[in-house]
């Protein structure tokens, strides 16, 4: 008969389920040998091991609440999921919810071979050190302590830490060779730099639980979970250099730009080489912060609020002048104070908590594609990185940091009141004269 079990070569009562003989039983699904094994006096039919058909018949009888949903229905009736050959459990079918939350606190611990405390265990969770943290950087960000960009990083680091150790594990359980097996993970899709700065960033976040006296002692990270060695940076560094090249402009790369550039793209670019801004710069520049009659930018950089003064080039000046004249209407009055504005009245970069929209790196990408200068590492701040390159050869390292907004923690720094306008002065003329290294290219434009 089709769809029926059929139990052979025993006696086998249907009203009390059992086997009165020593031979083996066979179990036969729609004329089909499912599974032999040796009878056992007074086994029960319905422990008998159910064969794949008809697991995948319950499976399919009982739906996954919601595509994604983690675990799967098991014959028995619950919830289950396999690790390393073993099938755990967590809960009744009827209950979904439960039995997603028993897996969320198990789980991670489940994979890390250890016993999972009980879920009503006393202490402070991942979940909850992530979401006061994260609050903690949120009023940060609301007092403009803290940049967009910044609290994304945080934000991404904080779903980091969930993903790696479950929304439920307790933060005391927390062990060494957890945080190893996080560095390892964070390898395998990180560049030397990119770890060592997201590793720097989860230590801060447990670092703030013992601080906020949420965790009575501080984590052990081991010494699995350190930051990549100066060798290893230097090491990487070079090998990116001999595959791509310097991460900056050439000379003579920056005038064939500068001369197919528009504005008001053109007037930003030459802000970049000759005072080193990057985009968020640009993007915040205010007219307050521009002396086009003298030919001066006195512009703290938002990044780190450090005083920056530098002088502009008459081509910086022309192309200001050019940009301003061209500008569209902002469309909020809030912006009204800036020099650029796209041609939809919109700030050139966005950024948000939780995103980032930078449409003088796309603009500035465009060029370089079509000039065929793009390739890795090479973007709009390589220009920064000339501008440091190239007037490092005025040999005015205190001069150069200032125009660059860099932070001197020196004690020199610490008394030093000011640098003098010559000394700035001799910084950009020396940078425009590798720009330009002689009178023949110095045409209108940037030619």
């Amino acid at each position: 008969m089709p769809g029926c079990l059929v139990c052979c070569d025993t006696q086998f009562d249907t009203q009390s389920g059992r086997n009165y003989n020593n031979d083996t039983r066979r179990l036969v699904l729609c004329g089909r040998l499912i599974i032999t094994e040796p009878k056992k006096q007074g086994d029960d039919m319905e422990k008998v091991i159910k064969s794949r058909e008809v697991r995948k018949a319950v499976e399919k009888k009982t739906a996954k609440p919601y595509p994604g949903f983690p675990l799967t229905a098991h014959p028995s009736g619950r919830w289950c999921k396999k690790h390393q050959g073993r099938q755990h459990y967590f809960g009744p079918v009827s209950d979904w919810k439960a039995a997603l939350t028993r897996y969320e606190h198990e789980w991670p611990y489940i994979i890390a071979g250890r016993v999972p405390p009980p879920i009503e265990a006393d202490g402070l969770r991942i979940r909850g050190l992530a979401n006061q943290y994260l609050t903690h950087k949120r009023g940060l960000l609301t007092n403009g302590e803290l940049s967009d960009r910044s609290f994304r990083d945080y934000l991404r680091t904080c779903e980091v830490i969930v993903e790696a150790f479950g929304r439920e594990r307790l933060v005391s359980d927390l062990r060494a060779e957890d945080f190893a097996r996080l560095r390892v993970s964070l390898s395998d899709t990180r560049n030397a730099n990119s770890l060592g700065n997201e590793i720097n960033r989860i230590r801060g976040v447990f670092k703030y639980a013992f601080d906020a006296a949420l965790i009575e002692t501080p984590i052990r990270f081991g010494p699995g979970f350190a930051r990549p060695s100066k060798k290893t940076l230097r090491i990487e560094r070079q090998q990116k250099q001999q595959e791509h090249g310097k991460r900056m402009l050439e000379a003579a790369d920056l005038r064939a730009i500068l001369k197919a550039a528009s504005q008001p793209l053109k007037a930003m670019i030459l802000l970049g080489a000759n005072c080193g801004l990057g985009q968020s710069d640009l993007s915040n520049l205010p007219k307050s912060a521009l002396n086009l009659e003298t030919g001066w930018l006195d512009y703290p950089r938002p990044k780190t609020g450090v005083e920056r003064r530098c002088p502009l080039w008459p081509e910086t000046v022309e192309a200001l002048q050019q940009a301003i004249a061209i500008r569209p209407k902002p469309k909020d009055p809030a912006d009204e104070k800036l020099i650029f504005v796209t041609k939809y009245g919109l700030r050139w970069v966005k950024a948000t908590a939780k995103s980032n929209d930078d449409a003088i790196a796309k603009e500035f990408a465009k060029l370089l594609v079509k000039l065929d200068l793009k390739r890795p590492g090479v973007n709009f701040y390589a220009l920064r990185h000339g501008f440091q390159t190239a007037a490092g050869g005025s040999r005015d390292p205190e001069a150069v940091s200032h125009v660059m907004g860099h932070a001197d923690a020196s004690m020199a720094g610490l008394y030093r009141e000011g640098i003098s306008d010559d000394r700035l002065k001799a910084v950009c003329e020396h940078v425009r004269n590798w720009l330009w290294p002689d009178a023949a290219t110095k045409l209108e434009g940037g030619e």
